[in-house]
């Protein structure tokens, strides 16, 4: 029968049906903040670090899948959290901190026995949000597994290394950018910008112990190592600590 549903049609010309738009509005949304006061270089519409600005995206395929409880619809987002994986495939923000905490608490509450997955490809973001993440990520019960596909920049860095050693990977071309905070400029009077510069000091002394702690690393080596941008392949993000493997084909858990 001849599908009557309301529908759009996309920039390739083929109909995509309302509901298919709301789930990918949903997933893929754009920031609603601006910069982060205390961020890692990035804002959205601007290059990232590959020098590339972001474009808009193609509409996120549908699909119809039969279990023994009927027919449901699904989307790829849907069908990996079904499979324990969170992806983390936008900039680091407020909003799409609270979309991975949000699963992470979920799929603890579901099964606090099985591992979690996040697979990464950010060019990092608010600080803050990343400290979200990461404290979530050390809260739940469940082993985190870390794998960069693409790319860990700045703060998603910091979340790629944070997961349970052992069960932290990337791919082969994966990258992997580690440097110090940055502030997007402040305002107010010299007090305020007195206090704005000790609060970035300490949460770049934070950062440097953590990155320290998963890594092994002493801390003067990665108070240096991050004072400029620092690029690692797959390999060297192994050899330095970040990760623990490198994936070569997909390692069933």
């Amino acid at each position: 029968m001849p599908d009557h549903r309301p529908y759009r049609v996309n920039v390739a010309g083929d109909r995509v049906h309302d509901h298919a738009v709301q789930a990918t509005q949903a997933v893929q949304r754009p920031s609603s903040r601006g910069r982060h006061p205390v961020s890692t270089r990035y804002s959205p519409g601007s290059p990232d670090s590959s020098g590339f600005a972001p474009q808009g995206r193609y509409v996120l395929p549908s699909f119809v899948e039969r279990t023994t409880y009927g027919v449901k619809e699904m989307n790829p987002y849907n069908k990996l959290f079904e499979e324990r994986i969170i992806f983390l495939g936008v900039q680091i923000d407020d909003a799409s901190a609270n979309d991975v905490m949000a699963q992470l608490i979920t799929l603890e509450s579901i099964d606090p026995d099985r591992d979690i997955s996040i697979y990464i490809n950010s060019p990092g973001g608010s600080v803050t949000a990343m400290a979200a993440i990461y404290d979530t990520m050390q809260f739940v019960k469940p082993d985190i597994q870390t794998v960069c596909i693409g790319e860990a920049a700045s703060a998603a860095a910091w979340l790629l290394a944070a997961g349970t050693p052992g069960k932290r990977a990337a791919l082969p071309n994966a990258r992997i950018l580690i440097h110090q905070p940055a502030t997007q400029g402040g305002r107010g009077t010299g007090s305020d910008l007195e206090i704005q510069a000790r609060e970035i000091l300490r949460i770049r002394e934070r950062m440097e112990q953590i990155l320290a702690e998963h890594t092994g690393r002493p801390i003067d080596e990665v108070s240096r190592d991050i004072e400029r941008d620092k690029f690692l392949t797959a390999a060297d993000a192994k050899e330095y600590g970040l990760i623990d493997d490198v994936f070569t084909s997909i390692k069933r858990r």
